[in-house]
């Protein structure tokens, strides 16, 4: 190749992919440090209400107080505010208010889980059970044979909160969905992945001891009523008025010998609510005021009153403008969000379900995904060039590593996330996350250096 051409290559053509190779040892150091603060939170935060907990606990260390609609603040006042204790917005005041809009980062904090159904507890043939109704997008058979934990929350009659988590200390009791030895299951393995483990398969072991040696029946569930009894005094029917979740019991760990990579549960979507709180926490006296919203409900549809399609941000950033004197609809429409959501990374086992042109890679940092949906661009939000090039514009700035990502080849993939539900608000908006290996797996697997990246895109975008 000629000298010339190699220089013109060098203008105008874009650059190799490289990996961790451009990361240099102290920002690998930086990021090694930082994530140990997100492991923590990912142990943590197994449901959307313990992150809401946890993030709001770390939130008031940092100077935020419960929002108040009509108080006058001052820039760098910080606040936060709590839908049903399962979401949460963080806001930094600007110097200019909301005059000019508001910054927004938004991510959700449920995960794909196992739910109870409202009357879950059953015995059968010397083993008790629950039945459950799976929560969001997974495949099914992961989900066998692997020791799961249960959180959540009882409301019994007399309106008192029993919290319950059980099975993430090593010395807790576990519980599983059991699974058929390959020895029996030969007519199993002939049928398709979608049908060889349906929905009503998906039954907890929790118990089989009897209460006692009587004629009574059904005294395995009994004993485990007991016990539940002596420990949160609830009684069956109290699971009317439950939400309690099963999710996997073992803890976040690195992974890989160079241990460059954490495993563990949740990382969708909370590798991005993280770093969309800590580049908050980090953010004094902006321009512009600056918000952070950790949605729920994101998983099944963003629906109900603490998805994204309920009003609850929508009427925050309004009594924020009411305060300084502007009209919500008109801060909106000025307003720039990144909407925090992970994407598929490319995994070189299944690469067939990738265009490798357009998915995004493992240590090639946080993922720009101009639009997500199906097919022909359906259900969906389409960044526009103007944002996008405003967004590569602050990434460059910032010296963030980003790529483009699409979710697989365009008539294999498919996905949304909350993006089109902030567009419709009249906000410039575009999804930016973190590959993710296993996507919505029991134990799925991101960079160390990737997250920390989002952590200094957030920042960018705030300051």
């Amino acid at each position: 190749m000629s000298e010339n051409a190699k220089e013109l290559k060098e203008k105008l053509m874009m650059k190799e992919r490289k990996g961790a190779a451009d990361y240099s040892a102290d920002l690998l150091k930086e990021a090694d440090a930082y994530c140990e603060g997100y492991k923590t939170f990912l142990d943590n935060s197994r449901t959307e209400r313990e992150a809401v907990s946890y993030v709001k606990a770390l939130a008031e260390k940092e100077g935020f107080t419960p929002f108040e609609p009509d108080k006058k603040y001052q820039p760098g006042d910080r606040v936060y505010i709590v839908n049903r204790e399962k979401a949460i917005g963080l806001a930094v005041i600007g110097k200019s208010g909301t005059d000019h809009g508001v910054k927004l980062a938004i991510a959700h904090i449920d995960s794909p889980r196992i739910d109870l159904k409202p009357n879950p507890l059953y015995e059968s043939n010397g083993l008790a059970l629950f039945k459950t109704h799976y929560y969001g997008g997974i495949k099914k058979y992961q989900w066998t044979t692997v020791p799961l934990a249960l959180h959540g929350r009882v409301v019994k009659l007399d309106g008192s909160v029993v919290d319950i988590r059980i099975g993430d200390d090593p010395k807790d009791e576990c519980f599983l969905i059991t699974d058929l030895l390959p020895h029996l299951d030969k007519e199993m393995a002939t049928k398709t992945m979608s049908k060889a483990f349906t929905g009503e398969d998906l039954n907890i072991l929790i118990g089989s001891l009897p209460f006692d040696d009587s004629d009574e029946k059904d005294l395995i569930a009994l004993n485990v009523m007991k016990i539940l009894n002596d420990r949160f005094g609830i009684e069956e029917s109290d699971f009317l008025s439950a939400e309690l979740n099963f999710c996997p019991a073992y803890p976040t760990r690195d992974v890989g010998f160079d241990r460059s990579m954490i495993g563990g549960y949740g990382h969708d979507d909370k590798c991005c609510a993280y770093p969309s709180v800590t580049a908050l926490f980090e953010t004094k006296i902006p321009e512009s005021t600056c918000i952070t919203y950790l949605t729920d409900k994101e998983e099944t549809g963003s629906d109900g009153n603490t998805g994204m399609q309920s009003d609850f941000l929508r009427y925050f950033i309004y009594d924020l403008a009411k305060v300084d004197g502007n009209e919500g609809y008109r801060v909106l429409s000025k307003s720039k969000c990144l909407s925090a959501d992970v994407n598929a990374a490319f995994d070189p086992t299944f690469s067939s379900a990738y265009e490798p042109k357009n998915c995004s890679f493992i240590n090639e940092g946080v993922v720009i995904s101009k639009y997500t949906g199906h097919g022909g661009k359906y259900d969906t939000s389409d960044a526009s060039a103007e944002f996008m090039g405003e967004i590569r514009a602050m990434l460059a700035k910032n010296n963030v590593k980003w790529q483009v990502g699409e979710l697989g080849k365009v008539d294999i993939g498919g996905g949304g996330t909350i993006a089109k539900y902030v567009a419709n608000m009249n906000v410039d908006v575009v999804d930016l996350g973190i590959p993710v290996l296993c996507m919505h797996a029991p134990f799925e697997v991101i960079s160390k250096a990737d997250i920390y990246m989002a952590h200094k895109a957030f920042y960018g975008l705030f300051n």
